[in-house]
């Protein structure tokens, strides 16, 4: 389970091990695919519930959230999955992609990794392409997305567009609320931490990587 490290708070432990038990519950089952999906869609669907109550409470105190459908500036920039997110998120573009939208996508996953390898860390931070699941300004498989997708929530639309246009800009940041952002990676540590319990390595990619590896060929990440 989490240690005890200072700097991990209450809220931090709860969530980190509401993540390990939605693993372990996979695990008890005998952890076969089916089971491991739904216990991915039941960990987003947690912090989706959690994203609504925060949304729903600024509406009441008349604060804004800037994110919406078809603002974009975000799918710009590096992402990050682990593989068993991407292992989930392949499996729903099987289901609603065809086979030639899966070809595009990988071509345009190959594309962007092309790019994105080359690059130091730093410099990654400030590549801004569009994201290979991006189409007409909003994400094609939106239900599956990463955590790292849905933990993004911005008070400043005004900082995300700079961020996106100026990239180079050292002092400014996207405006986003910290309370998702630590739940959901604390969420993941935890369902992670159970996973390798089991005796399952798991490890986070970018996702252009991590798409063209799990899309072509059928390849494992785990």
């Amino acid at each position: 389970m989490i240690s005890e490290n200072k700097h991990f708070t209450e809220n931090d432990r709860i969530f980190y091990s509401d993540g390990y038990k939605l693993a372990q519950s996979a695990i008890q089952k005998g952890f076969p695919k089916e089971t491991l999906f739904h216990a991915i869609q039941l960990l987003y669907e947690a912090i989706d519930g959690l994203n609504n109550s925060i949304l729903n409470l600024a509406q009441r105190q008349n604060l804004a959230i800037a994110c919406h459908k078809g603002c974009h500036w975000c799918c710009h920039q590096a992402v990050y999955a682990n593989s068993y997110e991407l292992h989930f998120l392949s499996e729903q573009i099987k289901k609603k992609f065809s086979s030639e939208e899966i070809s595009s996508l990988i071509s345009l996953s190959e594309e962007k990794f092309k790019q994105t390898s080359k690059l130091t860390e730093d410099e990654i931070h400030k590549f801004k392409a569009p994201c290979p699941l991006l189409k007409d300004g909003t994400c094609s498989v939106y239900s599956a997305r990463p955590m790292a997708c849905r933990i993004y929530l911005s008070t400043k639309l005004d900082s995300c567009l700079t961020f996106y246009q100026h990239p180079e800009n050292e002092e400014n940041f996207p405006a986003l609320i910290d309370f998702p952002l630590r739940a959901g990676r604390m969420m993941n540590e935890g369902f992670g931490a159970a996973l390798k319990e089991f005796g399952i390595e798991t490890a986070e990619f970018r996702l252009e990587e991590g798409l063209k590896t799990v899309l072509k060929n059928n390849q494992s990440i785990f």
